[in-house]
């Protein structure tokens, strides 16, 4: 968490009224927990040393400090970038996971991008998915955009349209509906932890991808996707082979998608979420993340 001094008036109040936005888009740009506090640091810093230095007043405070946050955002996405060059197996977005009290906090960062979305974003130039985060998620319009990224309203647009072509072809428009999608997680989650083959068969697209990420730490079966519902069934079967007595499965929302966690103790072992085809009935991709760093926050 971000830490900051309790005397610090009135830059205190306007940040923290701000903070779960600034969250929201930095999240979103990044797709990680911790470097998204690290990041609201940074932000923070900045913002107080602007009102020590500078008596003026901020015209518009949620516009600079988005422009404080985007900019930080794009310069941690090169730690990123060479984090993931050794990274082992497949990266995922770390799970931003409701807590269980649905608190106010957890309620807007609920707004943030499916799991689905979070991977296509991923294979996007840093630019672009600024500029998509900030314009189709937040709603920011261009001419603001190039203000807070020093870019060209022309520049902008134009990224604006190569990540929104390079999204839809990625990602068709389609978003089944909250209670369908919590109900076919819970029958993934009982069929594949129950062996139960001819449910996993049934419930499984015929060109269904499995997305695990243990980065060399959780268990991970397969260090690349696999493909097709025979494969992904297979895996399946192996994994409830092995599950030890006494796991316990729960059903929380992640972002913006329903998914399953499986404990051990009060230890959490992975986080699975699952898209659907746009007709709702199969499941086109499964995300299980089972890298320990990446489940510190959730309880």
């Amino acid at each position: 968490m971000t830490s900051i001094p309790p005397d610090s008036g009135t830059a205190t109040d306007q940040f923290l009224g701000y903070r779960e936005l600034l969250f929201s888009v930095v999240y979103n740009m990044l797709g990680s927990v911790a470097d998204t506090e690290d990041v609201l640091q940074e932000v923070w810093l900045a913002w107080t040393a602007r009102h020590t230095s500078d008596a003026t007043t901020v015209e518009n405070p949620r516009a600079y400090l988005v422009r404080i946050a985007a900019n930080q955002a794009l310069a941690r996405r090169a730690v990123l970038s060479k984090r993931k060059e050794t990274y082992v197996g497949p990266w995922l977005p770390e799970p931003l996971v409701a807590a269980a009290d649905d608190s106010a906090a957890t309620v807007e960062r609920a707004e943030s991008l499916s799991m689905a979305m979070l991977v296509v974003l991923e294979t996007l130039s840093p630019l672009e998915r600024a500029v998509f985060v900030l314009h189709e998620v937040f709603g920011f319009q261009h001419p603001e955009i190039a203000e807070m990224l020093d870019r060209s309203p022309a520049a902008v647009r134009q990224l604006a349209t190569r990540a929104r072509r390079h999204v839809h072809a990625r990602r068709p428009r389609h978003s089944a509906p909250p209670q369908l999608q919590a109900q076919v997680t819970e029958r993934f989650a009982a069929a594949a932890l129950g062996g139960d083959l001819q449910a996993l068969l049934e419930i499984l697209a015929p060109d269904v991808t499995l997305w695990t990420d243990g980065g060399g730490k959780g268990p991970a079966l397969n260090l690349r996707p696999v493909h097709g519902r025979e494969s992904v069934a297979a895996v399946f079967m192996s994994v409830a082979a092995a599950v030890p007595e006494g796991l316990d499965l729960r059903y929380r929302r992640v972002a913006g998608d329903a998914c399953a966690l499986v404990f051990s103790g009060d230890s959490p072992l992975a986080v699975v979420v699952v898209d659907l085809t746009p007709d709702g009935e199969r499941i086109a991709a499964v995300y299980s993340i089972t890298n320990p760093d990446k489940l510190t926050s959730i309880n």
